[in-house]
């Protein structure tokens, strides 16, 4: 499975870029699960497949490196988000906004958020899936990307 071309960022002017990452994202429901994974190709994990995601819809973003499964602080996610061009979001969700969600023991996950349904990067189920938004993701943290 491989992302489709990266489009040009003059191409993407006056579109929505979060939407074309949300499309993206869902074509990328079945790639393999692998940690620290960010090519579709060889496998994702959840920060890979925002990655991927927006790389396909036109925006390369600043990636993190090395980062563990559990034990990075929400302000050190923040930050990465933050350097990656995205601002946290205070109103209703939009397709292609990023949820940050808190898991038990530390863990936080990332994933694209669309009107109904969320994609992630599923670790026991060890692939890219779409689920249906509940009510756990609609109280999530939302982060959104911010043109320049």
């Amino acid at each position: 499975m491989t992302c489709s071309r990266v489009i040009p960022v003059a191409e993407l002017r006056g579109q929505d870029l979060g939407a074309r990452a949300f499309v993206r994202a869902r074509r990328l429901v079945g790639a393999r699960f692998r940690p620290q994974g960010y090519d579709p190709a060889t496998g994702l994990d959840c920060v890979g497949l925002v990655w991927a995601a927006y790389a396909a819809a036109g925006r390369r973003l600043v990636r993190p490196r090395d980062y563990p499964l559990r034990g990075w602080s929400r302000e050190r996610i923040a930050e990465a988000l933050g350097r990656a061009g995205f601002g946290a979001v205070d109103g209703p969700r939009q397709s292609g906004d990023v949820a940050l969600i808190a898991l038990a023991a530390g863990q936080f996950h990332l994933g694209l958020m669309g009107q109904t349904t969320f994609v992630h990067a599923h670790a026991g189920l060890r692939r890219v899936v779409e689920t249906p938004v509940d009510q756990a993701l609609s109280d999530a943290a939302l982060w959104r990307f911010a043109p320049d």
